[in-house]
């Protein structure tokens, strides 16, 4: 705001400065309520989100254990040969927009949890320990899938709401309160041009009243 404090002392100066800081406060409104908005929506999301995390680890107590006795039995040689070829998940993602924070959500998936058949892999040489490991991992990663936009749109909407308190801020802390000193200056400047004009048009009277 230094070009405020150095603007010239005019009444034109003084009503823009005026019009500017009534734009600063529909400014600051209106982003004081996109931040109430962005709140609600965190408040909204947040408890699905806590949910989703809940059982996302309860997925990974199961799944970290079963692939622990599927070594034992197996070997790192032999899971690796029971996972071959490795399989490609193609998914449809549609963008999206939530209080102007662009997002982008899983339209379409494949279903990741298979049957031994779906697999391709024979009951006999997989054993149970392989086929139970494999079981609960495609569940923790059907999960960590589903929970992934979810996690994005948080994470934006954090970020949204930190970008549009730090605008508040600057606004009513920072630029309003300059503004507001610089029209104080520029108003106390025109009061005292006009005390000047008041005393030098007084000792003009004078003069002219000695004159004659």
């Amino acid at each position: 705001m230094n070009e405020l404090g150095r603007m010239a002392p005019t009444r034109l100066n003084l009503l823009r400065a005026a019009r500017r800081l009534e734009r600063l406060g529909k400014g600051a409104e209106l982003l004081r309520r996109k931040r109430e908005a962005l709140v609600g929506e965190l408040f909204r999301l947040a408890r699905p989100a806590a949910d989703a995390r809940t059982q996302i680890a309860a997925a990974g107590r199961r799944a970290y254990p079963a692939l622990l006795d599927a070594l034992a039995r197996q070997g790192v040689t032999g899971l690796r040969a029971v996972g071959w070829p490795a399989r490609d998940l193609m998914v449809d993602i549609e963008p999206g927009s939530v209080w102007g924070v662009v997002v982008s959500r899983i339209a379409r998936r494949p279903a990741l949890v298979r049957t031994l058949g779906a697999r391709g892999t024979a009951p006999g040489p997989t054993g149970p320990a392989t086929a139970r490991a494999t079981t609960e991992f495609e569940k923790l990663a059907e999960l960590l899938l589903d929970a992934a936009p979810q996690e994005m749109l948080i994470r934006r909407l954090g970020e949204a709401l930190a970008q549009t308190s730090r605008q508040v801020n600057t606004v009513e802390r920072r630029l309003a309160p300059q503004l507001r000193r610089g029209m104080g200056e520029v108003r106390r400047a025109l009061e005292e041009r006009e005390r000047e004009e008041r005393l030098r048009l007084r000792h003009l009277l004078q003069r002219h009243v000695l004159v004659k």
